[in-house]
């Protein structure tokens, strides 16, 4: 029998770590959370301070008796769960379970699955951190108390299995308030001008219009912009100004949780549950056959908000830069980067745990995922440590009576970072040889026209980068929020682009009536900061949810109340003269994940369903079919022909009842203008005020 065991959370790890320490180890996993609160009650005494009601989770049994029988022969026990929050809360479960004192030395953790970093952990066992198990219980029981408190009021008014959450609800309302900003956007016209300037010698090159009269100058439609590209052909240009520098092109830091499930989304278009899996797998370890050390860790721990570097990992990167790039490829000083404030600093960044494992080493030893995201992670790591890109640049200001061009050109002159491929690197944009003062002759000038763009809809990337800005979430948290929201149909996503469904704001409208003061932002990231000082053992865990609890636990009574009568009062399903033509009863509205449809109230019995069809009055300028209001699957609203398929007439603008004088298609209402749907034609809309 072993002397030592060691307990961690995934079977994978146990294996890798087993390799590294013989047998006098025996390595046990409890995959996961192995005691926890019920799934079936609210599990925490509200009567008794909040006090958690934990139980072996359902199906664990079995692991925790091989554990428990493991840990009987074993002379030391050491608790090796995930080095964050959850981990030590799933230490302090195990610890109990196996009869462990508080005072004993039995945790271990370690950032990289390596032999020295596992042998070095397992000599500096440290007693379990409990203020960091009390802001995970914090966290745990705050969650349950909103999810398993607001979730029956959401089975009263809309239906049965939806749930609310403290963290996920704000998410849906971040994506909610985008959509009403977008719709609520006008757009506006604006142009610029840009100018086409020759040398004696024919050379030539383009500038861009940058000052009027020593001020910028604010083009709003094509008729004035016209009359000062008049004006500007009618004059001279002059070169005023030629300003040469180095501009500095600097590598981003090595990757932490949020900004590699951002990158990964909008490079490799993985989710970010699909890059937390495969970074698990990448952390855990990989088997790389006998000759290249069996099972190993390739990067270090995924769920970190640090971009700190270990002196270790600094200098055998240096080594590996000054190996296969030269001396010069090394930074004259090392790099450290800026830390957020936010951050809990308690890993290090997400980095390769040897550089020397190159991804094109290891290509045909991984999936063709996890290459894809090691190779990443890889790339990241080693341009976060080799000096900036430089380039010469060339900026020339172009007088042309009162009017200021400016053109800038510029041309790599040392790649730094960019060797590594990890950025696009930038086009040489060369301007040709000019001197101050020299004259030259205008060719072009034209002028642009563009639109004022709405605010883009959030991808997971945009999403998780705004969360985090907010203080909302932590690296643990955000692939499970993103995974909860798409399973709940609050939300779908649609080419990288997410939506709020008819059931998401439905939820919303609901919550927000009555909790605003707990779903929302602000609130929702005050409460993290809170949990970060009980993390650092600044505040005591149970006084946050009493203060919590008290102002929440009336304004509940009160809704409990008033929607229950809303319930009674005023019927979920608006009925329609529509007639079912199956069984004759008038058809209902229900609201479905893509919208509203129409329904027969006799189901079971009858299933029969129509689409509900709003019109706008106008008819279909390609058949005798009329407009009609239609959604997108992702629940985007669209103008189409009642004639589909026959007629697949479709326009993201609605139409409206007139003909474009120039082409005689239809016209669009696009906020402030109304625009030809074939042509060029616009104009602007009569806005409140002018005469």
């Amino acid at each position: 029998m072993a002397k030592n065991l060691i307990i961690v959370e995934s079977p994978s790890k146990a294996k890798t770590i087993k390799k590294y320490l013989g047998s006098n180890y025996t390595v046990k996993s409890s995959v996961g959370h192995i005691i926890d609160l019920p799934k079936s009650t609210l599990g925490v005494d509200l009567e008794n301070d909040f006090n958690p009601k934990y139980i072996t989770v359902h199906g664990k049994s079995k692991i925790l008796k091989e554990i428990k029988d493991a840990a009987k022969g074993a002379s030391k026990i050491l608790l090796a769960t995930d080095p964050d929050r959850e981990g030590e809360a799933i230490a302090w479960h195990l610890s109990n379970a196996l009869g462990l004192k508080d005072e004993d030395l039995c945790r271990i953790e370690f950032n990289e699955i390596t032999e020295s970093s596992i042998k070095a952990a397992v000599k500096s066992p440290r007693k379990i951190d409990r203020s960091l198990v009390d802001a995970q219980q914090a966290r745990r029981i705050l969650d349950r108390i909103v999810g398993y408190k607001l979730s029956p009021l959401l089975w009263k008014k809309i239906k049965k299995g939806l749930s609310a959450g403290r963290v996920q609800s704000v998410t849906v309302q971040l994506i909610i308030d985008r959509e009403k900003e977008i719709d609520a956007f006008i757009e506006e016209e604006y142009w610029d001008i840009d100018g086409n300037f020759c040398k004696k010698d024919k050379t030539c090159f383009t500038g861009q219009l940058y000052r009027y009269q020593g001020a910028k100058l604010n083009l709003v439609d094509g008729k004035i912009t016209k009359e000062h590209v008049d004006r500007i052909k009618k004059s001279t240009a002059i070169v005023n100004s030629v300003k040469m520098k180095d501009k500095k092109n600097n590598p981003k830091p090595p990757f932490i949780t949020s900004t590699l499930q951002q990158k990964a989304a909008n490079v490799l278009n993985f989710t970010s549950k699909k890059t937390m899996q495969i970074a698990q797998e990448l952390y855990e370890g990989i088997d790389l056959g006998k000759e290249n050390g069996g099972l190993v860790g390739l990067i270090t721990y995924m769920r970190t908000d640090s971009t700190r570097i270990s002196p270790v990992a600094k200098d055998e990167t240096k080594e590996y830069i000054k190996k296969v790039f030269g001396e010069e490829y090394i930074p004259a000083k090392t790099r450290f980067y800026k830390i957020s404030n936010k951050a809990q600093d308690a890993h290090e960044a997400v980095r390769p745990t040897s550089i020397n494992r190159t991804p094109l080493g290891l290509k045909d030893l991984l999936t063709k995922d996890q290459y894809k995201l090691y190779k990443l992670i890889w790339e990241r790591f080693l341009a976060s440590e080799m000096p900036s890109a430089i380039y010469d640049q060339m900026t020339v200001e172009i007088g042309v009576g009162d009017y200021l061009f400016k053109a800038i050109g510029s041309k790599l002159k040392f790649k730094g970072y960019l060797i590594v491929g990890s950025d696009k690197e930038d086009e040489d944009n060369l301007l040709p040889e000019i001197k101050e003062g020299e004259n030259l002759s205008i060719g072009e000038i034209k002028g642009n026209q563009h639109f004022t763009q709405p605010p883009q809809r959030y991808t997971e990337a945009t999403l998780i980068k705004k969360l985090e800005s907010l203080g909302i979430g932590r690296p643990s948290t955000y692939a499970s929020i993103m995974d909860t929201i798409l399973k709940r149909s609050y939300v779908l996503r649609e080419k990288k682009l997410l939506y709020s469904t008819e059931l998401g704001r439905l939820v919303l409208d609901l919550l927000d009536g009555y909790f605003q003061n707990v779903i929302n932002v602000k609130f929702t990231s005050k409460l993290e900061n809170e949990l970060d000082l009980v993390a650092d053992g600044k505040r005591e865990w149970k006084k946050i949810i009493r203060d919590f609890y008290g102002p929440f636990e009336t304004v509940l009574k009160k809704a409990e109340d008033e929607i229950a009568k809303i319930v009674l009062e005023k019927p979920l399903d608006e009925v329609t003269d529509v007639i079912c033509d199956k069984c004759g009863r008038n058809m209902v509205i229900k609201n479905g994940r893509f919208g509203k449809f129409l329904a027969c109230p006799g189901f079971p019995e009858c299933r029969n369903t129509k689409v509900l069809v709003e019109k706008i009055g106008v008819p279909c300028p390609n058949c005798e079919g009329e407009i009609i209001v239609k959604r997108s699957k992702s629940g985007r609203v669209f103008f189409g022909c009642s004639n589909y398929p026959e007629c697949n007439t479709s326009f993201w603008s609605r139409p409206i009842n007139e003909k474009c004088p120039d082409c005689s298609a239809i016209l669009l209402d696009k906020g402030k203008i109304i625009a030809c749907s074939s042509c060029k034609y616009n104009r602007k809309k009569p806005q409140q005020g002018d005469e």
